[in-house]
């Protein structure tokens, strides 16, 4: 008699329910031609590591495949020494995107080697998450052409009613939310062996049925079930990737952002350079976090963040590498976990939050200051900083708007030199009705003449004194103004909030 876990199994080979993905033709005839590497990616937990195997034990029948695992740190001299172990015979190495990065440059090079000597007694087989393929071109640029890509995307709904309906006939019953399994599972075969196994257990299906059974079932229960069991082992997971290394309540959660894009991607990755395209107003925080390492860093201080989110910094490709956290996140209310996780807002109505002005000789301040603000999650317009993409462009089409109004305040550096210098002058312009509108923070320099800022003076700033240590100055000007931030955004949300139950009240009395 089978049982319940042997049919609709949460891990290992299916026994009962193996349905062939839709690269499953492609992958055999790129594993039977010898000694061509091949490389399987995509999501995870949608048959890559199934069918590679079901396709080398078929091939080879009684011959042994030499598994490993980039997960697994006592396989990693094993791989290394594969080059001097040949003929290998069949060797699957799943997971290559865990391995690092010298054990890939050495199986670049020996899949090279293989496939220009059309190798017949040894065959590598790479199995990885989205670009992966490219992640391995990119330790040796010329395997283009050596190496066979099978890109596994996320199953249709065809293929995944038919693994349901192999289970309802294994265990001879009739599930009457297949319907909303198939939604639910968003493509991934290991999500529908789970949704199934939870609708038998509540169902009190634990066997195989001896006649037909039909079960009785709402998906709002079973889901929440599901989701139930999964926040005890994922919303921590969750809440570590998203506060980053510290938690900035006046910063723009660079963090946060990441985990709710990729929750929204439909091959559960993200590739974070589009992203930063596509959410123009989030690209100097993301950036920051992704160009000087700390999103990689963050990573690699919590092995229990590696077990469900990898970022391959070559490719800039963020991945989730557990379907259950996959669906964690797709039914997560962002609005109460941001709130769980410390956050007073996420929601912000400008590209920056400061943007600096200031006369070249007076360049260490702002680079002081830009760096203190960035490091808490902060965004800060520096010029430094977008040199890339000022490039080529028309500087004053592109510095105006940041000025009119894309910088929540403008900080002018009000040193001596400020008045004399071209662009603090055409910056000014920009600026300079701003200042009734409490978006101008003046910081004046103690050495500068007296009177030379007169006109500023009745706003509120904050002097640098010139005469004190510059990091300690810097220190205590930053504090300020993380603390004005914080404040402007708890303000921000505190209007939103009234604004959304003001027109209900007004049309009430409308109504009245």
């Amino acid at each position: 008699m089978k049982r319940l876990e042997e049919v609709f199994k949460r891990s290992g080979p299916p026994t009962y329910t193996f349905v062939e993905p839709t690269e499953y033709k492609a992958l055999l005839v790129s594993i039977r031609t010898p000694g061509r590497g091949t490389v399987v990616e995509g999501p995870s937990g949608i048959g890559k590591t199934t069918s590679a195997v079901r396709i080398i034990s078929e091939i080879g029948k009684d011959a042994k495949i030499l598994e490993l695992s980039g997960r697994d740190p006592n396989h990693y001299d094993l791989i290394a020494a594969l080059p001097e172990m040949q003929p290998l015979g069949t060797v699957l190495i799943d997971d290559f995107h865990r391995l690092p990065d010298p054990i890939k440059h050495i199986l670049a090079d020996l899949i090279k080697l293989l496939a220009d000597r059309e190798d017949q007694q040894s065959k590598l087989v790479i199995v990885g998450i989205n670009k992966a393929g490219q992640s391995l071109i990119n330790y040796a640029s010329d395997l283009t052409g050596r190496i066979d890509t099978i890109s596994f995307e996320t199953n249709p709904e065809e293929k995944v009613e038919q693994l349901i309906k192999l289970g309802e006939e294994a265990l001879n019953v009739q599930i009457n939310i297949r319907a909303d399994i198939v939604q639910e599972s968003e493509g991934s075969f290991q999500l529908t062996q789970m949704l199934c196994q939870e609708c038998c257990i509540e169902a009190g299906i634990l066997v195989e049925e001896e006649a037909i059974r039909n079960t009785t079932l709402s998906m709002e229960v079973i889901r929440e079930r599901v989701l139930n069991e999964l926040s005890k082992t994922f919303f921590h997971k969750a809440k570590l990737f998203a506060t980053g290394p510290r938690l900035r309540k006046e910063g723009r959660a660079p963090y946060f952002y990441l985990l709710r894009w990729l929750a929204e991607g439909k091959e559960w990755t993200l590739n974070v350079s589009d992203a930063m395209r596509k959410y123009p107003q989030h690209r100097a925080s993301v950036g920051q976090i992704v160009d000087k390492g700390y999103l990689a860093d963050h990573l690699a201080k919590n092995p229990e963040l590696q077990d469900v989110i990898h970022y391959d910094e070559s490719t800039q490709e963020l991945s989730v590498e557990d379907p259950k956290f996959f669906y964690y996140l797709k039914n997560l209310l962002w609005s109460k976990f941001c709130e769980r996780v410390g956050y007073s807002s996420i929601e912000f109505d400008s590209r920056y939050d400061y943007a600096l002005s200031f006369a070249g000789a007076d360049r260490g301040v702002a680079e002081g200051l830009f760096a203190y603000l960035s490091d808490r999650e902060i965004s800060v317009f520096y010029d430094l900083n977008e040199q890339h993409r000022i490039l080529g462009a028309n500087v004053q089409d592109y510095l105006q708007p940041i000025y009119k109004s894309e910088a929540t305040f403008v900080l002018p550096l009000l040193g001596s030199a400020y008045p004399q210098r071209v662009w603090a002058k055409f910056e000014s312009e920009q600026f300079k009705d701003r200042f009734g509108q409490h978006a101008v923070v003046p910081i004046w320099f103690s050495d500068a003449p007296p009177g030379m800022f007169d006109e500023t003076a009745k706003y509120g700033g904050v002097m640098l004194d010139k005469t004190k240590p510059l990091q300690d100055e810097i220190e205590r000007i930053g504090a300020l103004l993380c603390q004005k931030i914080k404040e402007h955004k708890e303000s921000q949300k505190a209007y939103e909030a009234a604004q959304q139950e003001s027109p209900h009240g007004h049309q009430l009395a409308v109504l009245v």
